[in-house]
């Protein structure tokens, strides 16, 4: 992992990480993952950890693909914004060449 604290500009090959929590509640996992389902976004990763405050409530690390400035993406996260309890973007990034 690399952290910086600059935005990196798209490279038309890009993911994006983010950390979201939500309700723990039937469904609100399918329900906050839906945006990117709806604007043709694949996720490649997702991680849970629990929450360190709330009791039997999760965080989310989750890496998609697409950069956080392409319209679709922008589309996305806002929708995911609007039904998180947590959401930050830590970064988007051109993906790894093997």
């Amino acid at each position: 992992m690399i952290i910086g604290n600059q935005d990196v500009d798209p490279s038309g090959d890009d993911k994006t990480s983010l950390l979201i929590s939500t309700k723990n509640t039937p469904g609100a996992l399918l329900a906050l993952l839906q945006p990117l389902a709806d604007h043709n976004i694949s996720m490649n990763k997702i991680e849970s950890r629990p929450a360190p405050d709330r009791k039997w409530e999760y965080v989310f690390f989750i890496d998609i693909d697409g950069h956080q400035q392409a319209d679709n993406v922008k589309k996305a996260l806002l929708e995911l914004k609007q039904q998180s309890s947590l959401f930050k973007i830590l970064g988007s990034y051109p993906k790894a060449s093997l």
